[in-house]
């Protein structure tokens, strides 16, 4: 495969991972409690990830899972500030909170970011190929079932 064809599959394949841990929440917790690929029967039956692998993973998420809830209380409250600020219609005081809520937010992405780094290092190439299939498949089935909820009568 060529070298740039890799990289753009790589690149899905990383933003199919951060997809699947936020899986549908704003939140990069919204995993914790809803959904963690490693321990998905699915994914560790098609992945052929081993014990050491899932155990691993798990690892590395509760290692960040702290700092990530920090990070996202810290953006949470600037947000708030934001909104408050914004319904006061101070414009220079609006635009300094954006500026703190962009940093949060850059900072919870670097955050994640760096797990999801860590996590990519535990798979095999193979195992990162199956993972960005398996996700599109998925994507696949998710979007024909809310097409098929939102077809239903009501």
């Amino acid at each position: 495969m060529p070298l740039s064809r890799q990289n753009t599959s790589l690149r899905s394949a990383l933003l199919a991972l951060v997809a699947l841990l936020v899986l549908g929440g704003a939140s990069p917790l919204a995993a914790q409690g809803k959904f963690k690929w490693w321990q998905s029967d699915r994914y560790k039956t098609e992945l052929m990830l081993t014990a050491d692998q899932s155990k691993r993973l798990e690892e590395i998420f509760q290692q960040a899972l702290p700092t990530l809830r920090a990070q996202m209380k810290t953006l949470e409250t600037a947000e708030a500030e934001l909104e408050r600020l914004f319904h006061r219609g101070d414009d220079s005081a609006v635009m300094a909170q954006v500026a703190r809520v962009e940093s949060a937010r850059a900072e919870l992405n670097t955050s994640r970011n760096n797990m999801l780094l860590k996590m990519r290092r535990m798979l095999t190439s193979d195992q990162w190929i199956k993972f960005g299939a398996l996700h599109k498949s998925l994507e696949h089935e998710r979007e024909q079932a809310l097409q098929r909820s939102n077809a239903a009568p009501k």
